[in-house]
């Protein structure tokens, strides 16, 4: 098996080559204009991990993977690195951050595992537990990943009641700003508010994120539906009164229910 993953990797890497000298829009492609793609790439492989589509999760790792050899060759054509040295790197990186396996550093759980990769990532030279957390990334997943690397320092409530008293804490601090009138406060308590619900999901061992996106899922087929039904009887949405939307969106809660 192992020698038919080279076989197809090395197979990859030479099919790469090929379309970088001899196809038009392969060879025109920089970092900057796979940048965007690589997000696209990304985003549909996190669908595919939601809906837990096996065949969608192979395909797009086809891509993601596409899109580092893809890398790999215009950083050596710009003499930055080669192709070796990604893969060499990553490997040296796990090796270094993993002495319980390659090393005689002792842990107990997965969680000392976590503690130790942070400290070493700042004996290696990181100004902060908090670096490394991408800018660009969503807010909900910046906020599950800040919390997860302040944890690591002792920097966490003790158990998931502590953190919904502080749920409850952030709405009164909503609710107060929201008699102020002030736009600015309210936004900044709400964000309070919606971090600290993160952080409650945490707790869950709940994926806020993913979490997030099933009820998305689960809005679009449910108005979908509801469409079609109005539809079906004869009426656009917008002819129709709340109360009559929400007695179809009623039904399709409880026949998906049943």
């Amino acid at each position: 098996m192992q020698n038919e993953t080279l076989q197809a990797f090395s197979r990859l890497v030479s099919i790469m080559d090929d379309l970088r000298e001899k196809c038009p829009w392969d060879r025109k492609q920089t970092v900057q204009s796979l940048r965007q793609m690589t997000i696209e790439e990304t985003y549909e492989l996190a669908d595919a991990i939601t809906e837990e589509d096996w065949k969608g999760i192979r395909e797009e790792l086809g891509d993601l993977l596409l899109h580092i050899v893809f890398y790999a060759k215009i950083g050596s054509e710009q003499k930055q690195f080669e192709l070796v040295e990604v893969i060499s790197g990553i490997a040296d990186k796990l090796v270094s951050r993993h002495p319980h396996i390659y090393g005689d550093v002792k842990v107990n759980d997965e969680e000392d595992v976590k503690r130790n990769w942070e400290k070493l990532k700042l004996q290696e030279g990181k100004k902060s537990v908090l670096g490394g957390v991408p800018k660009s990334l969503p807010a909900t997943v910046k906020a599950m990943r800040l919390q997860e690397k302040a944890k690591q320092v002792g920097f966490e409530w003790d158990n998931k009641e502590q953190v919904w008293n502080k749920v409850e804490e952030e709405m009164q601090e909503l609710k107060e700003a929201i008699g102020t009138a002030k736009q600015d406060k309210i936004e900044e308590e709400f964000g309070d508010l919606v971090f600290s619900l993160i952080n409650y999901a945490r707790f869950l061992q709940v994926d806020a994120e993913n979490a997030l996106e099933r009820t998305n899922k689960k809005f679009i087929h449910r108005f979908t539906q509801m469409e079609q039904q109005a539809l079906n009887n004869g009426k656009q949405l917008h002819q129709m009164s709340l109360q009559e939307m929400d007695a179809i969106w009623n039904t399709i809660k409880q026949q998906r229910e049943q």
